[in-house]
């Protein structure tokens, strides 16, 4: 071998056994404020289309359109980057995700018309979606091999942070006198502030060093990761294929980008309950309540799962983490379906949401951005994860649009069987992956 690649294994080496350090704390910081920005985002178009449907005299169709655009160009930016990190690197893309979020932005509080907000709004979509393959495939190629689930699911975790001071700087600036003219376009040029923050940082990131090894040295780095692992094989590694779409990466996708697809539908199940929760609350509630009340609810179930997950992943495992999610998702669902009148006994009604809320990012919300960044070799790494992220971006689609309609013809009990039926779906899948805890990324 040249000192080059010698010099690549080693880097490999120390990749994997060295200790949590201020190098993997900047890295996730470095990554997770894209996160941040992907969640604050996506949860203030919510508000802004509160405001701006007066305003603006918008329909209900412009309206879904409108919350609905950055889920499908979000899905295009996902695929779009993660090809281009596996053919070109990531150092040399990384920090252009951000960038395009920053310019998304700043074009939509600058918005004029629905036309231009909504064009805006597509271009902030493709910035968040290129950030999923992106941030985790340097996040778990950057990380030690006993601590990766924990330092990946940091990064993610962010969006916790984001999806808390998203509501609550909304609260604060509809508490306000300012007019709600001014206020929808504060809010949305916010978000150009955490996506500028860490544009440099991201630009001066080294390149990895399993991108740099993945052409020259395959067999020597599986070699050596083997003797690190004490796993003795008698046979030369063959070269990994090239092609996603051939065995056994084809059966891989089946289980990430389905049971992707799985908890994006069935993640709407509980914004469904959300809903119904703020309204028995406070039925009467304006803008301002109705804000907060969300946020109160994510903070007391949704934050505490994100940091457990982080916790507790590398002890649990990533496939018993999830299928333990999915399980308890269906429970929460079979029982909110067939409970009588459960919206009306709002104690039950919301220890069951709680629980469904709290076991989704205990679970599946997590492992299924974490296992992507896994499973597969590093010549495919990132277009994986991007397709298995676009694939749920589209179940999250189908669910932003079709389950209100669900919800409206046959109501409350039948669309909460069909997520606990899509959350069983998610159990099946999960079955397909191989369990990577602890293990390097190369064994």
């Amino acid at each position: 071998m040249t000192n080059s690649a010698t010099q690549t294994i080693e880097s490999i080496k120390q990749l994997d056994e060295a200790k949590f350090n201020k190098f993997h704390l900047k890295m996730i910081i470095t990554a997770g404020m894209g996160f941040f920005t992907d969640a604050y985002d996506l949860f203030v178009i919510g508000v802004v289309t509160a405001i701006l449907a007066p305003l603006w005299g918008l329909s209900a169709t412009q309206l879904a359109v409108l919350n609905g655009a950055s889920l499908i160009s979000a899905a295009m930016g996902a695929l779009f980057f993660g090809r281009l990190s596996d053919k070109f690197g990531r150092k040399k893309l990384y920090g252009l995700e951000v960038l395009i979020l920053f310019f998304g932005a700043i074009s939509s509080a600058l918005s004029p018309s629905f036309i231009w907000l909504l064009v805006a709004r597509v271009i902030v979509g493709l910035g968040i979606g290129g950030d999923y393959p992106t941030s985790a495939v340097v996040a778990s190629e950057s990380a030690n091999r006993k601590n990766r689930g924990f330092i990946v699911l940091l990064v993610f975790a962010m969006q916790a942070l984001g999806l808390v001071i998203g509501p609550l700087i909304a609260s604060c600036l509809l508490a306000t006198h300012l007019s709600h003219a001014l206020i929808w376009r504060v809010l949305l040029g916010l978000g150009a502030i955490p996506a500028a923050s860490v544009f440099f940082l991201r630009r001066k990131m080294k390149e990895s060093p399993r991108f740099l090894a993945k052409d020259k040295v395959p067999i020597e780095v599986g070699r050596v990761v083997s003797d690190l692992a004490g796993f003795i094989d008698e046979k030369p590694k063959e070269r990994q294929s090239r092609k996603l779409l051939s065995k056994p990466w084809l059966k891989y996708l089946f289980g990430t980008a389905g049971a992707w697809f799985c908890l994006d539908i069935a993640l709407y199940g509980n914004g469904v309950s959300s809903v119904l929760i703020m309204k028995n609350l406070a039925p009467n509630a304006n803008l301002f309540h109705h804000t907060l009340t969300a946020m109160l609810i994510f903070l007391c179930f949704a934050a505490p799962g994100y940091l457990l997950a982080a916790s507790l992943v590398d002890k649990i495992g990533r496939k018993r983490m999830q299928k333990m999610g999915f399980a308890v998702m269906a429970i929460c669902y079979l029982a909110l379906s067939l409970i009588p009148n459960v919206t009306h006994l709002l104690p039950v009604f919301v220890l069951i949401f709680g629980l469904s809320f709290l076991f989704i990012n205990f679970g599946p919300n997590a492992t299924t951005f974490l296992i992507p960044a896994e499973i597969y070799p590093t010549n495919l790494r990132a277009s994986a994860h991007g397709l298995s992220a676009a694939i749920g971006k589209v179940g999250a689609f189908i669910g932003a649009f079709f389950l209100p309609l669900v919800l409206a013809h046959y109501g409350m009990s039948f669309t909460m069987g069909l997520m606990a039926a899509v959350s069983c779906i998610g159990i099946a899948l999960t079955a397909l992956v191989p369990e990577k805890k602890q293990q390097s990324l190369d064994q």
